[in-house]
């Protein structure tokens, strides 16, 4: 059955892992709740910021079956993994997250074509790939790795009438952009989820569902004020949009590594241990920066969430 993606906050969940280089399932049920508690809609699991292309796919498998399990029960999951190459591995592999009961499975958009491939060409894979699946909402990541093919408008109204598609995570980082896109599935179930924080209180305006980006891993909470309160206090909401726009910078520090040292501040039990990032990179004067955003966070939200 098709489920109704809520609007709102969508962090894409980070990977913990132990000091031997395993998954570490103790932080991953902690950081769930952690999720949970900041008031987000739900989570984009086994997504780029998870490493998923670090993980195998029995890793990608097994956390999404401790993800489903653990979650807190109201907690929507849409969840990709979408990583191989071949369509009928694809087929196999998403066949084998969505009997996880997920809420959405989402494709990976250079997933169906090569960087010097039409639209027709992706159109022709997803459908294809798409049409062997059950009945379940599906969404798209315009994933930057191994490299980022944005979703045109024209690809966007293909998929906006075949009825099946729920969510898009936009990485345009572009309001006109958005907005060609947003004019493309208009009247459809397809919605907008803007991984931008700089652009997000305007998108949202244009008529974006929420947010779903990776600094939704530091200050989730301040990220769903903003999307629950933008119409009704407007001026609040630019308040939290200066300063989550300017603090995304972090986003080109050490990520996925600094928000782990940052959830390690919130006092989850994790460690930086990443395979996708070297932490020696992770310097100690980038730590700092990490800890004074973590203070001015703590005083920010006392001054603001109130």
């Amino acid at each position: 059955m098709i489920k109704t993606i809520p609007n709102g906050v969508y962090p894409t969940m980070i990977t913990p892992y132990t000091a031997d280089n395993k998954i570490d399932y103790n932080a991953v049920e902690q950081l769930l709740h952690w999720y949970h508690e900041r008031g987000v809609a739900g989570i984009f699991a086994i997504c780029q910021s998870s490493e998923i292309f670090f993980l195998s796919f029995e890793e990608r498998l097994e956390l999404l079956d401790f993800i489903m399990k653990h979650k807190p029960a109201d907690m929507t999951v849409v969840a990709s993994g979408h990583t191989a190459d071949d369509l009928d591995r694809q087929i196999y592999e998403a066949n084998k997250f969505i009997e996880k009961n997920i809420d959405a499975y989402v494709f990976i958009s250079n997933r169906f074509a090569k960087a010097d491939e039409s639209d027709d060409v992706l159109l022709k894979n997803m459908e294809y790939v798409a049409s062997a699946l059950p009945e379940i909402g599906l969404g798209v990541y315009e994933c930057p790795y191994p490299y980022k093919r944005l979703l045109t408008p024209y690809v966007l109204k293909k998929m906006a009438e075949t009825g099946k598609y729920q969510f898009l995570k936009d990485t345009s980082c572009d309001l006109k952009q958005i907005q060609a896109k947003l004019d493309a599935c208009a009247g459809s179930e397809l919605k907008i989820y803007n991984a931008n924080s700089a652009t997000l209180l305007e998108s949202l305006k244009i008529g974006c569902a929420g947010f779903s980006g990776v600094m939704a891993n530091f200050h989730p909470e301040l990220y769903s004020e903003l999307v629950s309160i933008y119409k009704n206090d407007p001026a609040k909401a630019q308040k939290i949009q200066d300063f989550v726009g300017f603090f995304s910078v972090a986003e080109c520090q050490c990520y996925p590594v600094n928000a782990k040292y940052y959830l390690s501040l919130e006092g989850l039990d994790i460690n930086i241990d990443s395979r996708a990032r070297n932490k020696a990179e992770f310097t100690p004067n980038r730590q700092m920066e990490i800890q004074q955003m973590f203070e001015l966070t703590k005083l920010y939200k006392e001054n603001i969430l109130k």
